[in-house]
Formats: structure tokens, sequence, C-alpha cells
């Protein structure tokens, strides 16, 4: 049966519908899989490959490593929208998957750094680059053809299966690493079983290569080289044009602001804040967030279907409302629920740091190279990571920094202008006689699994994960639809990948810093607050209902 064109044409030799929405949320799907498979591995790389750090140093290392993909995504936006706008939709992100899957199967054939010294270290950050690259095409891609595909009253429903790619390629990189972890034991994957979840993308690069192979140019492109209305030059169409360049900044600031700011607090700083702070084993912070992951797949597609019913901006600006709204009773919820006993204590039990101003620094380390040395410092890092709240008395220039814990002082040790052993042997120091202190106020160390509140921690992630969904589901309809054709690639992607990539991917150190500052591990929330207050009121006054739109326009 024929399928119907971007505007509802029908086409006897167009793709199928079902096969260019299964073969773009596939092949989308597996590139989010080669993606997040490094995540997930973080502290496996960083044993191998930062061997000659320290293990904390090591781990910092492995993770900015990590955010260098998302800083490097706005530049494969470019790069591949300029292909996808100059040359065709199908032809760039056909290449993003073939670059994405080959830079991963060539992370699992590296020499590590005791096998080549630095040689390996140093590919490993040149195939994260081109890794952050791939992603930076691959999104704006999948979405256009599909929306250039469907009939203008399904795009939200047939985007939303794009949308919820990201679950799946987070879904399957977990399970292919806790799968090789159990089958191979955990000896053997330190030592080299690592690398098979990232060989076996080779396997789904195939399955991608030949599932987009199948499909043909979208209509929209073919209709535009018909009608010799592609653009020459679309960076200059782009940035150059006011009404261009325009919706480029109404997009970011309406949409993408609020969109990588709650996306990533609430499928990836949930995971720190219930291992970090509440104390939950990694294992049950992994199972919490694979239930929020699976529950949130049909969510994307239905608020997708529901902005082709009713509009996209109305459901939009439901999802970021309430975000702001439910994000602090949410957190919470979950709070109280993944660890009573620490909330117990908390309320009943003042803590109290005593610390001379000038010790204490805001704690947000982009590269992983800032050594916390001061007694300060030290003090509030401890307490943060341990999930407790304080707050923050001055002390007298050049006091060293004192705790008190339920009325009880512990004397803090300075390990400014220390370096390498002797510091860490001063943090060391501080760090146990804080822990030591808590655990006699009553603080546990540890969550007690058999006192989770399961159904107090649904409900919190339950709200959020709508929130998410509800801004996400129909995000990619409402791009495509904004954008005149012969510059939709280049300027969706742009915009789509500052907000998730940038605002989006230093969700988690920022919020991590502004709870270390403030003594409030709740403070952190501020972050995607402020995002999606910014994107309320300009999606409000600056975004237009784009529900219904032809496809069809092109700038001027």
């Amino acid at each position: 049966m024929a399928s119907q064109g971007a505007e509802g044409v029908k086409d006897e030799q167009a793709t199928p519908m079902r096969t260019v929405v299964m073969a773009s949320s596939a092949g989308t799907a597996f590139e989010w899989y080669d993606f997040f498979v490094y995540g997930a591995l973080a502290a496996v790389i960083s044993r191998n490959f930062f061997s000659q750090l320290d293990p904390t140093s090591g781990l910092i290392a492995s993770l900015a490593l990590f955010a260098a993909g998302f800083v490097f995504r706005p530049v494969g936006a470019l790069i591949f929208g300029r292909l996808g706008d100059r040359f065709g939709r199908k032809g760039a992100f056909l290449a993003t998957v073939i670059l994405m899957g080959g830079a991963t199967f060539a992370i699992g054939l590296l020499p590590t750094h005791a096998q080549a010294g630095g040689l390996g270290t140093v590919l490993l950050i040149i195939l994260r680059i081109l890794q952050g690259a791939a992603v930076g095409g691959e999104y704006g891609g999948a979405a256009i053809y599909v929306a250039e595909h469907a009939p203008s009253d399904r795009r939200g429903e047939s985007t939303g299966w794009i949308q919820s790619s990201a679950a799946f390629g987070l879904l399957g990189a977990i399970g292919v690493v806790l799968a090789t972890r159990t089958i191979v034991g955990e000896e053997a994957f330190q030592a080299w079983g690592w690398r098979i979840p990232f060989l076996f993308s080779a396997f789904l690069l195939a399955i991608s290569i030949w599932m987009r192979l199948k499909l043909k140019e979208s209509p929209e492109f073919e209709r535009m080289k018909t009608e010799g209305r592609i653009s020459e030059a679309p960076f200059r169409d782009v940035f150059l044009k006011w009404s261009n360049m325009k919706y480029v900044i109404i997009a970011f600031l309406s949409l993408m602001t609020a969109q990588g700011a709650i996306w990533w607090c609430v499928f990836f700083y949930t995971q720190i804040f219930l291992e970090s702070f509440m104390k939950l084993p990694p294992a049950w912070a992994n199972s919490i967030l694979i239930g929020a992951t699976l529950s949130s797949v049909p969510l994307y597609v239905f608020f997708g279907w529901l902005s082709d019913r009713i509009g996209r901006k109305p459901v939009m600006l439901f999802g970021m409302v309430l975000a702001a709204v439910a994000m602090f009773p949410a957190f919470h919820a979950i709070a109280s629920g993944a660890n009573p006993a620490l909330a117990k204590a908390q309320e009943t039990t003042p803590v109290v740091v005593h610390a001379d101003p000038a010790g204490c620094s805001f704690q947000f380390d982009l590269l992983g190279r800032t050594k916390y040395e001061t007694s300060c410092d030290i003090a509030r890092n401890v307490l943060t990571k341990a999930g407790v709240a304080f707050s923050t008395v001055d002390a007298p220039a050049g006091a060293l920094t004192s705790v008190s814990i339920g009325g009880v002082e512990v004397e803090t040790l300075d390990g400014a202008g220390l370096r390498g052993e002797e510091l860490a042997a001063i943090t060391k120091e501080n760090q146990t006689r804080i822990a030591g202190a808590l655990e006699q106020a009553g603080f546990p160390t540890a969550a007690d699994i058999g006192s989770v509140d399961w159904l107090r921690i649904a409900l919190g992630f339950l709200v959020l994960v709508i929130a998410a969904t509800a801004l996400y589901g129909p995000l990619a309809a409402a791009l495509v639809e904004l954008f005149p054709s012969n510059v939709r690639y280049t300027a969706l992607s742009v915009p789509y990948h500052v907000g998730v990539g940038w605002v989006g991917g230093f969700m988690p150190m920022t919020a991590f810093a502004i709870a270390a500052a403030t003594g409030n591990i709740f403070a952190g929330l501020w972050y995607p607050i402020v995002f999606a207050g910014i994107s309320i009121v300009a999606c409000v006054i600056l975004f237009p209902e784009t529900r219904g739109r032809a496809l069809t326009q092109s700038s001027d």
C-alpha cells in the first residue's frame, strides 16, 4: 500500500511509512547505544586508559572524556546539517550511523595504556570526538526524514518514535554491559570483556546500514531538487539571514534550554542522586532508571500523538510547567522513599560547617583537573557526597574548618599547597573523621533496602517522566515544522545539540557544584527549574503553533 508524502499526497513509489519509522528509529537507537555504552563503562575505561593516574583522577578524566562527546555534538550538527541540506537527508544520516558505528567498534580494538602508553588514550579521545560529531548529525536527519514522509496529521505520532529511540539505546547499552559481565565474569570483564559491548556495535552497524540503504530520499528533498530550491550555502542562509536565524534563537530559548536541562536531570542526574546522595546500591539505582526509561517509551509516542490533536505548543508547555512545579516535590519524595533513615537524621540533627569563606570554592570542574585541597572544600565535598544537608557559618580568616554534627565538633585538616600522596592522605583523614561523626549521630552509610518505600519513589519518578516526555515527545515535529525546507537540517540540528549537548550535558556537574556550595542536596534542582522558566516565558511569547504547517516552504 502506498504511503503518503510529507503533505499527505500519495506517492506510489514512496517507502512505506512503517519502514520509514522503523529504519529511522532503529538506526537512531543503535547510535544512542554506541554513545551511551561508553558512559556505562566509564569506570572500566578509567582503569584501562588512565591507569597512570590515581583512581579518582582517572575516573574524572574518563567522565570528562564522556563530556567531550557532548561538546562536539554542535560541530557534528554543522557538518551533517550542511550535507543534509545540500545533498539529501538520506545520505547524511546514513553517514552518521557509519561514523558512529565505526568509531565505537574501533574503541573495542584500542590498545590500553599498559599496552601502548599514551597512544591508546589519544586514539580514544579522537574516537570520542567522532562519536559526538556523529550524534550531532543523527537526530536532525532522522527526525526530518520521518517528518517529511509523514502525513501532516500524524507527524507528532510518527516522530515520537524517534524521540523514544534514546530510551531504547540506553536500555540496550545497559543490557549488553550487564549480560557481558554476567557471562564472562567480573575478572575477565575488567581484563578484556569490556571490549565486547563496543565490538557488538559492528552487528548493530550492519543492521543499520542494511535498513537505511533500503530507504529512498525524502519526498520533500526530491521536490526541492526538482524545483531548484536547494540552498547552495546553508550556513549563510541560516546564520546570516534574520528570517531564519530568529527561529534558531526562538527554538533554543523556547524549547531546547528546558529540554536539555529537564531530560538529563530526569534520566541521568536522578541516578547520581540515588547513588551518591541517597546511598542506594548501584544495582537498585540502575533498576529504577531502567523502569523509568521503559515507562517513557510509550509516553513519547502518546504525547506526540496528542500534539497532533491539540497542538505542539500546549503539550510542550504542559511538560515544562509540570517539571518546574514538580521538580522539588518529586525529588523530596524520591529521597524520603529511598533512604528514610537519612531523611529522619537530617531533620533531627543539624550539621554546620564553620569555615573561612576565602577557603571555600564553587566546585565546578569541567576538565577534571582541579584539586580540592582546602579544609572547607574537602569537608563540603564529603558532606555533599554523603547526602547530608548543612549550613555554613563564617569563621575567622585563616581558621581551619570545623564541622558541627549534632553539637559534636569535628576538626579538619588543611591540604592547601599539598599534592599527590600527601593531599590524598589529608583528604582521607578528613573523610574518616567526618564519616565517623555522622555514623555516631545516626546518619546511615547506606540505604536499608528493607525500609525503602518503592511506591513513593515510583510516584516521584512518574511525575518527572511525564514532564520530560510531554516536552520531548512533540519536539521533533515542532522543530521540523518551524524551519524552511532548504535549511531545515542545519537550522534544526544546531539549537537542538547546543541545548541538549551543552545545557543538558553540563547539568549533573553544575547541580553537584550548587549542592556543595549551598549545603543543600536539592539546591542543584534550581538548574533545570531556571532553564525551564526561561523556556516557558519564551515559548509563551515567541514560539508559534506549528501543527499542520506545510513543509514545502523555503527561506527567502
